[in-house]
């Protein structure tokens, strides 16, 4: 059974973890190898989860018999009445069991919870899978955002609403 719990500061070494194992089957034919690296050293090293926890995301991993098989980063009313999903994973290994489903379901009890009106999540205009199952989850692009990250790189990404 799928269970999708609160993770604290100490659980944010799982989330790396995750994102280490996940990231090269997920962008390994749509971003080079140096991307990825880069991209995993910004947004994964331990110093810049925690410093997302202090400053209010809620992390959130889904595990079963123990073993975490993907997490989600979620920052409530980063706009106003809608909270933005920053990162959602879910291992290789481990995908087509629900595990997405069930941590979209927690995102929106949480949101709703805090009177929140929409989700909100960036996706790279190319990860055609993770589009289809955000489309399928009700999720409408809304526009597209191409963000400079540094080092010569950036995101090309869609946006995507879901109101509640």
């Amino acid at each position: 059974m799928i269970d999708i719990i609160p993770a604290n500061v100490e659980d944010l070494i799982h989330v790396q973890s995750i994102a280490h194992r996940t990231w090269p089957h997920t962008f390994g034919e749509i971003l080079s190898p140096e991307q990825i690296k880069y991209m995993l050293n910004w947004m994964y090293s331990l110093e810049t989860l925690e410093k997302q926890a202090s400053d209010g995301y809620l992390f959130l991993l889904a595990e079963e018999n123990g073993e975490n098989l993907g997490f989600t980063g979620i920052e409530v009313n980063q706009e106003p009445g809608k909270t933005k999903i920053h990162k959602i994973y879910i291992l290789p290994t481990a995908q087509g069991k629900g595990i997405g489903k069930k941590l979209i379901q927690a995102i929106k009890d949480i949101a709703l919870e805090n009177k929140q009106k929409s989700l909100l999540l960036n996706v790279n205009k190319y990860n055609t899978g993770a589009i289809a199952f955000y489309e399928y989850l009700g999720f409408v692009n809304i526009k597209e955002e191409v963000i400079d990250i540094g080092n010569g790189y950036v995101m090309d990404d869609y946006v995507f609403e879901l109101k509640l």
